[in-house]
């Protein structure tokens, strides 16, 4: 995968299977993300890439950055969001089951 365009395909394909647990679409940072149930973002496609919220101290969170390119998600440059992982397109076979453990992460 390697243009926008495939990752916001693969991006609805994942909004789509969440659904029935409960994620609905949103916005955030003005980028396309889910939400839980409670109305709390858990993933989003930022620039191509998968962000997902799964916590610092998790098992998703360390496989996460072991992946090729992935690093913590800066919106704004220069303040990290320790909790949240961007997954570059390159790795979106692992897409799903990062932003299914995002869902289920306890927050």
């Amino acid at each position: 995968m390697t243009d926008q365009h495939e990752a916001a395909g693969r991006y609805d394909e994942i909004a789509e299977e969440l659904a029935p647990r409960g994620a609905r679409r949103s916005q955030m940072f003005g980028m396309p993300c889910l939400k839980d149930q409670a109305g709390k973002a858990f993933a989003g496609l930022y620039q191509g890439e998968l962000v997902c919220r799964l916590g610092r101290d998790t098992p998703a969170f360390e496989e996460a950055m072991r992946l090729p390119g992935a690093h913590l998600f800066d919106p704004a440059g220069g303040r990290p969001m320790k909790d949240w992982v961007c997954v570059p397109a390159a790795s979106a076979g692992h897409w799903d089951n990062l932003a299914e453990a995002a869902l289920l992460a306890k927050r």
